[in-house]
């Protein structure tokens, strides 16, 4: 499952993205200080976009994962057989990034760590994955990124694949009108390029 991503990307090309398709984004807190990484982790705080009122879309910096059930951290959720809507203290979100890692099996038996691979998405500087905010008592609000069946790109690599959102689908599903069944499935052969991390 994917526990680490990175964002490079300024947050002015963010919010050119989305000027073109028409979906005004605002900034509540202030515009966030966005320091490129090539790296962020499980409750490391990150931009996720969501819906605002007057049909406009806000950015807000929120902690990756929830504390769940057991206390372990929900930061990957499956999406089959969930309607994923709007929901009270929460919502669907979009997370920007450029990037994202998985980790196999290192092909050199002595090899103390896994092999790490980057994918990007193919001809794009950035993409959203689909993910789901909410408030929580512990932490306050958080996001998790959702999951389902892995495309040809990853497949080779993990047997799941976080949900990466196409461009034309971020208001419908940022607004939470689009069934989440319409949206959700594994990305095309070639949707992602993919190196040793």
């Amino acid at each position: 499952m994917c526990n680490e991503v990175a964002r490079r990307i300024a947050l002015a090309l963010i919010r050119e993205d989305f000027n073109e398709l028409k979906i005004p984004l605002r900034f509540p807190e202030g515009l966030p200080n966005l320091p490129a990484t090539d790296s962020i982790r499980i409750t490391d705080t990150t931009p996720i976009i969501r819906a605002a009122p007057d049909k406009e879309a806000e950015m807000v910096q929120r902690r990756w994962s929830w504390p769940g059930p057991t206390g372990k951290p929900v930061y990957n959720y499956r999406s089959e057989g969930r309607t994923l809507g709007n929901v009270a203290k929460g919502g669907r979100c979009l997370i920007p990034v450029d990037g994202f890692y998985e980790f196999t099996t290192a092909e050199d038996p002595r090899a103390k760590r896994k092999d790490k691979w980057l994918f990007t998405m193919t001809g794009a500087p950035f993409f959203c994955i689909a993910g789901l905010w909410r408030a929580d008592p512990v932490v306050g609000e958080a996001f998790t990124m959702l999951t389902c069946e892995p495309g040809p790109d990853i497949a080779p690599y993990h047997s799941r694949q976080i949900v990466l959102m196409p461009r034309e689908h971020w208001a419908g599903w940022i607004a939470g009108v689009v069934p989440a069944a319409d949206l959700i499935a594994p990305t095309p052969a070639g949707t992602l390029t993919v190196v040793r991390g």
